[in-house]
């Protein structure tokens, strides 16, 4: 009998990086880019860019918890984005690429405070974590069609070539038993 696929929803500046990042995952059956946590209905990537809707750009995955942990993707999550960083990653600054972590249960809460509470013991940062944790209320919203695996699409777009890459690379380099295999 196959267990359940469980669902993440993070955020960590421009769901472009974590997008990129997500889709070589061994155990992750979807990613979706998208918005959470704001206050609009249907926000457009317009309305979330100019940071009045309170809404994170943020990547939903699903999951098979028998070939990856939640504790595993949220390790990948810590080691790809900065955060540190309240309200921005990088030159990408605004509440919308704050550092959050949208839990789908209780169990999901108590992981990320545990990941997080390690981080800090083990001083694995210079400064403290401000990545916000809170449930996600139902206010998620996906991105528009062209959002969706935007690096793979287009890898020599400036921003691709120059930020996401490099998180890409990161990944591969540190995590490399947990890429997908012919990827």
């Amino acid at each position: 009998m196959t267990e359940a696929i469980e669902t993440a929803t993070l955020g960590g500046g421009c769901f472009w990086c974590l997008d990129a990042v997500y889709v070589d995952v061994d155990g992750v059956t979807a990613v979706e880019s998208g918005y959470a946590g704001g206050t609009t209905t249907r926000p457009t990537y317009e309305q979330v860019c100019d940071g009045g809707t309170g809404h994170v750009e943020v990547v939903k995955l699903e999951f098979d918890p028998q070939k990856i942990s939640y504790r595993e993707i949220l390790q990948i999550f810590f080691a790809i984005h900065d955060p540190t960083q309240l309200n921005r990653q990088g030159n990408d600054v605004g509440t919308q690429y704050r550092s959050a972590i949208f839990t789908h249960s209780q169990t999901q809460r108590d992981i990320a405070l545990d990941v997080i509470r390690e981080l800090e013991q083990e001083g694995v940062f210079d400064r403290p974590i401000v990545t916000q944790i809170e449930p996600l209320d139902g206010n998620y919203w996906p991105g528009e069609p062209y959002h969706q695996n935007y690096f793979a699409q287009h890898p020599e777009q400036g921003y691709c070539a120059f930020v996401v890459a490099p998180k890409v690379a990161k990944f591969r380099a540190k995590f490399a038993g947990w890429r997908r295999s012919g990827v």
